[in-house]
């Protein structure tokens, strides 16, 4: 039986497939050039956690598989603002359109209006989604170790990192952090949802969080819902964290919620 995460990849190859003959690599390669350069994703997370508070990357993304719509005729660059104003260290924005909504439209829209780092969330599968990253203005790209072999995690994260830009490898479990940390890139993202069962529980965190060496840098995912959760979080040593349908959920005070959920826990 296919999980949520097999249909995903499934017809991300094909959309893959479809861009490469659209559109190719060395069109992605011009606009490159025209490029200003990345903004320093990890850097902006450093500066936050530094001074003991919680560095948050903030999402937007317009539904999920497991949420469904999530705020329908919400306008990503207006919420993207209040996550800035609210104190977020960076953002990421979900750019798969047929699970998540998003758009490399609606990326390029918010890194217009905002100074912060920008994570391109996708399902990375092949090395030309990382070019196609860049060429957007992505300072970061997510490569998830639950949907690719060592080989092409390694691909992606070295074409990543050739183009300046940060890597965030995700994992879920204690193989795939093993896996992630033979990798270059510091940047550990724990992923508190199975991304195959679609089901979120804090512990994934404080279980492998202890796993995870000096040199590399926790972040938790998912399931950093309120200041609650992220006081819980701390405890494993965490102080970066990304969070996402909780804020895009709210229709007002989103901004205040930030703020409060950033000093969470700070002595």
């Amino acid at each position: 039986m296919s999980t949520a995460l097999d249909r995903i990849i499934e017809y991300k190859v094909d959309e893959v497939a479809a861009l490469k003959r659209e559109r190719p690599l060395a069109e992605l390669a011009d606009r490159i050039l025209k490029a200003r350069k990345p903004r320093g994703f990890a850097h902006a997370l450093d500066q936050v956690a530094g001074h003991d508070e919680n560095a948050l990357i903030c999402e937007l993304k317009r539904k999920s598989p497991s949420a469904g719509d999530i705020l329908p005729g919400a306008d990503p660059v207006a919420i993207a603002q209040e996550y800035e104003y609210g104190g977020a260290a960076c953002l990421s924005v979900l750019t798969d359109g047929p699970s998540f909504g998003g758009s490399l439209d609606d990326f390029q829209a918010i890194r217009s209006v905002v100074t912060l780092p920008m994570l391109r969330k996708d399902f990375m599968i092949d090395s030309y989604q990382v070019v196609e990253s860049r060429a957007y203005g992505a300072d970061c790209v997510l490569v998830i170790m639950a949907c690719l072999s060592d080989g092409q995690a390694e691909e992606l994260t070295g074409t990543a990192l050739e183009l300046g830009m940060d890597v965030l490898l995700e994992t879920h479990n204690e193989e795939e952090l093993e896996r992630a940390l033979k990798l270059p890139s510091p940047l550990i993202g724990v992923n508190n949802r199975d991304l195959k069962r679609m089901v979120t529980d804090l512990s994934t965190t404080e279980r492998l969080a202890p796993l995870i060496p000096d040199g590399k840098v926790l972040i938790s995912e998912s399931g950093v819902s309120s200041a609650e959760s992220i006081d819980r979080l701390r405890k494993t040593g965490a102080r970066r964290f990304l969070v996402g349908e909780s804020l895009m959920k709210m229709e007002e005070d989103r901004t205040q919620l930030v703020t409060k959920m950033r000093v969470t826990g700070k002595d």
